[in-house]
């Protein structure tokens, strides 16, 4: 049971992170497109990916929504940010254009990111009471 439910959960991860990854993604080469430098674009990408991606990691792949996370989550999110901007710097310097070193950065970024997430952020999600379904409070209002 629990090798299935980590089945699941890095099945939920890969899909939520296509998303997440393309959202932060389209941001990057906006930014860039704009006129900013790599490490700005990748900056600005990184905080709206974080907060669009707290919510979609929490809820839809570690099953945990609590908020009280978001520090830590942020934290996370920092060094994972220098390391990227210190690969793209890396790709650039061999030759790659910021758009195709933030793509070529991709897949050492993101399995670094699922596991700091598992182990370091949602370690505990395991043992939380499953998500609500339902976007109603038990009050009946709208959350």
């Amino acid at each position: 049971a629990v090798d299935m439910a980590n089945e699941k959960r890095f099945v939920r991860f890969l899909l939520v992170g296509t998303l997440n990854t393309a959202f932060s993604y389209l941001v990057y080469a906006l930014l860039l497109l704009v006129g900013l430098h790599y490490a700005v674009a990748n900056l600005g990408a990184v905080v709206l990916g974080i907060i669009f991606s707290f919510k979609t990691q929490g809820v839809l792949v570690f099953r945990d929504p609590r908020n009280a996370l978001f520090a830590k989550y942020v934290a996370s999110w920092i060094v994972i940010y220098g390391a990227n901007v210190a690969l793209i710097a890396l790709f650039v310097r061999f030759g790659l254009n910021p758009y195709q070193a933030g793509l070529a950065v991709l897949p050492i970024i993101v399995p670094t990111s699922y596991f700091v997430q598992k182990i370091l952020i949602f370690r505990n999600s395991d043992q939380q009471a499953p998500v609500k379904r339902n976007w109603r409070d038990n009050s009946g209002a709208a959350r």
